[in-house]
């Protein structure tokens, strides 16, 4: 974001007149959560200072700080205490989308039993982002964050990549049970220098959870550069 986030944390970075965050939150809120922890990160205080405590948006916000940005794998660590023994949808930052994903969520998390829900969209390009696999009742078969060359192929070879198949790539919203705990404090850095959040989730499945696919209808946007920024501001992908 250069310049754009120079003083301000990407999440308050506005759209239509209100932060990302507060896109979020509002969509949250609309679906009936009402308990919310803001893990936070540099420039903490502004995220603080505009929300406060949640009254003013019908919710009740508590906050988490992580220190030492090391990976998404992470920062729900520092929400355990916060989310006890309860189920929890877990949202980056900066990602937006209808309000009415959010029911959709819960709504298919609540149809089965499941260990949690992952949302995706359906993209090109193979090597953009974590790519899915589900299994005919589209829950979660295999995870691979952005494969590289050598991955594609081997996808191919075993038939997980052809001709026409949807590619569905991670949307970064979640439903987890507290069992995530018991894999996000496994985890070891990825090639990359970070705990990724997919690792965990990869070895949740092959623990035997169920992970329920959603995918994203309608507006998808990661709000990863100015230039997204603007075409949202001209009311594109809105």
């Amino acid at each position: 974001m250069r310049d754009l986030t120079q003083e301000m944390p990407k999440p308050m970075l506005r759209v239509h007149g209100k932060p990302i965050l507060q896109h979020i939150v509002d969509g949250l809120s609309g679906t009936g959560i009402r308990e919310i922890c803001i893990i936070t990160g540099w420039r903490a205080d502004v995220i603080e200072q505009h929300f406060g405590d949640g009254a003013p948006y019908g919710v009740h916000i508590t906050y988490a700080r992580q220190e030492v940005q090391d990976g998404t794998g992470r920062a729900p660590e520092y929400a355990k205490a916060f989310v006890g023994k309860d189920d929890f949808l877990l949202t980056y930052g900066d990602i937006l989308v209808k309000p009415e994903t959010y029911a959709r969520m819960v709504r298919r998390f609540e149809s089965g039993t499941f260990g949690g829900v992952i949302t995706v969209t359906v993209g090109e390009d193979v090597t953009k982002g974590g790519l899915n696999f589900f299994d005919e009742e589209f829950c979660l078969t295999r995870l691979v964050e952005k494969p590289s060359t050598a991955q594609v192929e081997a996808l191919k070879a075993e038939g997980l990549l052809r001709p026409g198949q949807p590619l569905y790539y991670n949307a970064g919203i979640y439903i987890f049970r507290p069992s995530l705990y018991e894999f996000t404090a496994r985890i070891e850095k990825s090639p990359r220098g970070e705990y990724e959040l997919t690792d965990a989730i990869s070895m949740l499945v092959a623990a035997g959870h169920r992970m329920a696919g959603v995918e994203i209808e309608g507006r998808w946007v990661d709000v990863r550069d100015p230039e997204v920024l603007q075409r949202l501001e001209r009311g594109e992908g809105l």
